[in-house]
């Protein structure tokens, strides 16, 4: 949510820097995520002054150029070279001086330099409106009033605007800030809190009255419980046209673009006062009625964005004696809005059923300012006063005349909640002991009513806008934010309990895979469960009946739970690399969701993404690609550390791999990984490959609880290395040998290792050579070179009787 610094400060006179500000606020729970400048015209003009053309004769050597001399102020005139058909001596214009910065309209930015056109020094430039983003003209230059002084500063012409926006990060539960009006609210609570009393100015409607009542249009509401509270009120003879500037700047400093006077002011009391409003063409409305009711199932309607859709029976609809002209709260239609040629209104201002519009809003796909606020529950009570503070505004703005009582139909008041506050329970929670009249201070300054005190506690009456302050516990968090959390003292001693439990629990086995992954380099990722249902067309894996649907999705996009913890991977891994961040170790925890025969299932995965360089560049080493060994090396060294060892391999049968391999203990099924098939990656505008490894947690932890610990002694006596040079046919696998040698020898020989593999020049063909190395060990004694030398050649046997191996 946007908020102005300018506007906020309409309501609280506040002298402060923004940054300043936006550090209160943050601490008072509306947090600051950024704070961009505004200035209604790029640049504000800066470098841009006044002057008076003194001399304008033909360029020399250009048919299509004038040459001017032109009085901005200073002691000399300025010489300018300037193309515009109607330049003339004695006219004002905006001269760009050297250095000044201009745009194009494209936002691209130039600056203005001393130079020659045509063999003829020009210092500036005469500008025309596009050139300055003053409009979209480029026929001439601009010419200003002749009585404006020169070297005045265009700035101040113009009524250039700056100002300051706050993005604040606004949590659901506070919809009473969803406004200028009730962050300014908010921002005088935390001012008081330092002993900084300012008042809340808020705007005055006691001008208002009824000028004729000459258009009556008479309210109909059938279901109160979807509308608790509508109000409307005609205003006739307006004039619909473009907005003042001032007003224009405030909605285009939030992200708005104004569209006219009308809709602009319903959009202004929107973002001022957190009350949407609408405005309907009175001539469009037949009958004179307004009528708020359901509609009959697939009824078709036209939205303002010219989309048809068909209604559903719960959609609370805006209607007239004939048709449907609004979608209640949520969007306008198309045959009733304000156009050029309307000329009297019918302004709406209502309360509708907070979870009624969140369907409806979700049903359709739509969200929009006004449903985003009605769903969250606005002010039931401020209804009639934003309506009577727009119709002002558009009498002032857009001329007209009030020309009907208001229509308030409000049949069952909604009541403020009444909170019961012990102090104990407060000192409990907060850590620490407020005095009560600071509390007291801090409810008051929240327009919390005190209704009697106690020495146990307080008595509380919370406004209707406050819905998410029904409990005592809401209480002492309105307090603890105002009163400050960094007020709140540390004490200098800690307790803790520590448990010395026996028990098999698997966040602790994922706590020391995930240190040991972090140890080599990996980066956790948490990704949403919730995803498109068009990944399952990626892969025959993923069937569309077996996905667990959302009843109501925030979006298409969430509609169903993930069945692979694979493309909500690479979704990070493609938005890290449009980040310039290509060089990734990536690995989450997280499940997978299936829905089978309407029975539901979720497993436990972890998976593991590489893709890039094993690590940063540097002048000292060279750069070596993360590739499919480093992947099998990282996931043998999570089931080493898990004990999990006589692993059996096979190839991938998974087709989301285009080549990998899968890991299973006896017949037990723990682990796929392999290159990602390029089509996959394509999808998600991957063009480098990504290396992906999956595993079956739930298998993992099955294991690991029944796999004892052993512990031993570390040996005394040394080991011992001994080097083959083997020759084989290319296609032997390193993993024979290794089986061979520790069916050869079980006791003594600790480890086999591959350090190097060649094949080409001086090699028969069809062969390979492998250099092998051999650690033997005796727990109980010291290794004799007899012991050593008929081990290796019983080796050497095996292997050339076995595989048809050749020492080199």
């Amino acid at each position: 949510m946007k908020i102005s610094y300018n506007w906020l400060k309409q309501f609280i006179k506040i002298n402060w820097d923004a940054e300043k500000t936006g550090k209160l606020l943050t601490d008072l729970g509306l947090e600051i995520e950024g704070i961009e400048r505004f200035e209604s015209v790029q640049g504000s003009l800066e470098g841009i002054v006044v002057g008076e053309v003194l001399t304008c004769i033909q360029h020399p050597n250009a048919d299509r150029l004038k040459l001017t001399t032109v009085n901005i102020g200073e002691d000399a005139p300025l010489q300018i070279v300037c193309g515009a058909p109607n330049v003339a001596v004695g006219q004002k214009v905006p001269v760009a001086t050297i250095g000044t910065t201009l745009y194009t309209p494209e936002g691209e930015a130039w600056t203005i330099k001393k130079g020659k056109i045509r063999g003829e020094e020009s210092h500036g430039m005469i500008c025309a409106e596009d050139e300055l983003g003053l409009g979209e003209s480029h026929d001439g230059i601009m010419v200003l009033d002749p009585k404006i002084k020169v070297g005045t500063l265009a700035s101040v012409i113009f009524n250039v605007e700056t100002d300051e926006v706050f993005e604040i990060g606004l949590t659901p539960n506070r919809a009473d800030a969803m406004s200028h009006y009730g962050v300014a609210r908010d921002l005088k609570a935390g001012l008081l809190q330092q002993e900084i009393p300012l008042e809340l100015i808020t705007p005055s409607v006691s001008s208002y009255h009824v000028d004729a009542r000459s258009l009556k249009i008479d309210v109909d509401v059938q279901d109160n419980a979807k509308c608790p509270r509508y109000c409307g009120v005609t205003i006739s003879g307006v004039k619909v046209e473009a907005s003042p500037t001032w007003l224009q700047n405030r909605l285009r400093a939030i992200g708005l673009s104004p569209i006219n006077n009308i809709v602009d002011i319903t959009n202004y009391v929107l973002h001022e006062l957190g009350q949407p409003l609408h405005a309907f063409d009175a001539h469009k409305i037949k009958g004179n009625k307004v009528v708020v009711r359901t509609c009959d199932t697939d009824t078709p309607f036209t939205t303002l964005d010219g989309v048809k859709r068909k209604l559903h029976k719960d959609d609370l609809m805006i209607c007239d004696a004939e048709k449907p002209m609004c979608i209640a709260g949520v969007f306008g239609g198309i045959d009733s809005g304000v156009t050029e040629s309307t000329s009297n209104i019918f302004l709406e201002s209502a309360y509708f059923n907070p979870i009624n519009i969140r369907k409806t809003a979700k049903r359709h796909g739509l969200n929009t300012d006004a449903s985003f606020r009605f769903e969250r529950g606005i002010d039931p009570n401020i209804t009639e006063y934003a309506l009577k503070r727009a119709a002002l505004m558009i009498t002032d703005i857009a001329g007209g005349e009030i020309t009907s009582d208001i229509t308030d139909t409000y049949p069952k008041k909604i009541k403020d909640f009444e909170v019961r506050l012990s102090f104990e329970n407060a000192a409990k929670l907060i850590g620490e002991e407020i005095p009560p009249e600071t509390i007291k201070s801090i409810l008051a300054s929240l327009e919390i009513k005190v209704n009697n005190v106690t020495e146990a506690g307080l008595g509380l009456t919370v406004p209707a806008y406050r819905n998410d302050v029904q409990r005592e516990a809401d209480i002492i968090e309105e307090i603890l934010r105002v009163y400050g959390y960094n007020n709140v003292g540390t004490t200098e001693k800690l307790n803790a309990s520590i448990s010395n439990s026996t028990r098999f629990e698997d966040f602790k086995l994922q706590n020391v895979i995930g240190n040991q992954l972090a140890a080599q380099g990996f980066f956790e990722i948490m990704a949403n469960s919730l995803t498109t249902p068009d990944y399952a067309t990626l892969t025959e894996q993923l069937k569309s009946e077996y996905h667990v649907e959302m009843l109501n999705p925030l979006s298409n996009d969430l509609g169903v739970m993930r069945q692979s913890m694979l493309f909500s991977g690479l979704e990070a891994v493609a938005h890290n690399i449009n980040r310039r961040r290509s060089d990734l170790k990536l690995f989450e925890f997280g499940k997978t969701y299936h829905q089978f025969n309407k029975e539901r299932e979720e497993h436990k995965h972890l998976s593991l993404f590489v893709t890039g360089n094993k690590s940063e560049e540097r002048w000292t080493t060279n750069t070596q690609t993360s590739d499919f060994f480093f992947l099998k090396g990282s996931i043998e060294a999570i089931l080493e550390r898990l004990g999990l060892d006589q692993l059996k391999t096979a190839p991938v049968k998974a087709d989301i791999f285009s080549e990998g391999l899968s890991f299973s203990m006896g017949k037990t099924h723990l682990v796929d990984f392999g290159l990602v098939r390029k089509s996959i990656l394509k999808h998600f505008g991957i063009s480098q490959p990504v290396l992906y490894g999956d595993f079956n947690w739930d298998n993992v932890l099955n294991l690991v609880k029944h796999k004892s610990i052993t512990f031993k002694a570390i040996s005394k006596y040394p080991e011992v290395r001994r080097d083959f040079a083997l020759l084989l046919d290319k296609n032997v696998r390193f993993e024979d040998i290794y089986s061979i040698a520790k069916q050869t020898e079980r006791q003594l020989l600790k480890n086999v290792n591959l350090f190097d593999v060649y094949e080409g020049k001086n090699l028969p063909e069809g062969k390979k050579s492998y250099a092998v190395s051999f650690t033997l060990q005796d727990e109980n004694k010291t290794l004799t070179d007899k012991q050593i030398d008929k081990i290796m050649s019983k080796l050497q046997s095996n292997f050339q009787s076995q595989l048809g191996a050749e020492l080199r």
